[in-house]
């Protein structure tokens, strides 16, 4: 066998190899080619159940866009999914995995239903409202301080330590519930809903959580591109070995990032509890911490970018719900069309990124693009 035979039998048939550099308008291609193939694969799924697929998407927009109660409803969905994105991409931006979004979601939730349970006829309604959004920011912060705290003094695994924390934040909640907070004049475990002076204001038919999120964001992006500690934030997600040398304490680095983001997270439970469900329950988070972390993603953690993905995300979250009853599509398929889309939209990241290379392409192919 010759020396050419011995190095392609060694060779893989396929590697991935990272790209260099890409043009944006090839980016926004493939994003674009991912998108519309994830519509066809969806749509291969809707004419098995026997529906027009055009007509199943033409609803889902129409859901969204058709009128301002549907329009204001895909808002009011983007507004947590925005806040937690925000959260668990401060922390990603140092390489921070933050998984416990949605327990710290929760926990902004219990500290601020304390204050709108038993302080709504002690103080006025701007007071209270002030003191329910900083003690759910206070909530937040500490439910992310505790991970982060382990993680700076001994390396724990902050991924496990988040994800443990979400649940101990439900069991809290279902405890509440179930006891020290359940509602006298019902005979289910459940809490009781908040007094007016203790539920958000709405601005064009919305609660003003969507001002708050957006100045929110403003204020993420500027911590991280114009601060010292912003600045700090993305040398030690680099390596922590770089930030040392620099002489960047990385343990405080970390605590006072996730303060930060536990804080966000928080707030978004304080904006759910006292704009959107007007009590607390298990469902508050609802999911939003886990999707969250696809809005950051595919917005590459761009604070700005964040606002198109999460609309983008609602979008699809409120014609899922409208085709169920439209069309009589089990719930089921409908969360399997959002997730078919997602995986599109991931996988378009990778090729972004990465490139695949055959076995039988010449040396010059392989070093180029």
């Amino acid at each position: 066998m010759s020396q050419t035979a011995v190095h392609e039998h060694k060779t893989p048939f396929v590697r991935i190899a990272r790209r260099n550099t890409i043009p944006h308008t090839q980016a926004w291609l493939i994003r674009a080619a991912g998108l519309l193939s994830s519509l066809c694969v969806g749509g291969l799924l809707f004419l098995a159940l026997g529906h027009n697929p055009l007509a199943v998407y033409a609803d889902m927009l129409d859901s969204a866009f058709g009128g301002r109660i549907g329009f204001n409803e895909t808002v009011r969905i983007a507004i947590p999914l925005l806040g937690a994105a925000l959260a668990v991409g401060m922390a990603f931006k140092m390489r921070f995995w933050n998984i416990g979004a949605e327990g710290q979601i929760l926990m902004g939730g219990i500290f601020a239903t304390y204050f709108a349970l038993f302080q709504h006829q002690n103080l006025p309604r701007p007071v209270l409202l002030i003191t329910m959004g900083l003690a759910a920011a206070v909530g937040g912060a500490l439910w992310g301080l505790i991970p982060a705290f382990f993680r700076a003094k001994w390396g724990t695994n902050e991924t496990l330590f988040t994800l443990m924390l979400n649940y101990v934040a439900f069991g809290i909640i279902t405890y509440l519930q179930a006891d020290r907070w359940s509602s006298p004049q019902n005979d289910f475990p459940i809490i009781d809903m908040f007094d007016l002076s203790a539920r958000l204001p709405r601005l064009f038919g919305i609660h003003i959580g969507w001002v708050m999120v957006l100045i929110l964001t403003l204020l993420v992006h500027l911590y991280i591109s114009r601060s010292k500690q912003g600045y700090q934030l993305s040398v030690v997600g680099q390596s922590e070995n770089t930030a040392r040398y620099a002489g960047i304490n990385v343990g405080r680095v970390i605590m006072r990032t996730m303060l930060i983001s536990g804080g966000i997270a928080g707030f978004v439970g304080f904006m759910q509890v006292s704009g959107a469900d007007f009590t607390l329950n298990e469902t508050t988070a609802g999911g939003v911490g886990f999707t969250a972390i696809t809005v950051a993603w595919l917005a590459h953690l761009n604070p700005i970018i964040m606002i198109l993905v999460a609309f983008f995300i609602a979008i699809l979250e409120r014609g899922s719900i409208r085709i169920q009853s439209t069309f009589m599509i089990p719930a089921t398929i409908a969360t399997v069309l959002i997730g078919i889309i997602l995986f599109f939209m991931l996988a378009c990241e990778f090729f972004i990124n990465y490139r695949l290379i055959f076995r039988n392409k010449n040396i010059s192919d392989v070093k180029g693009g």
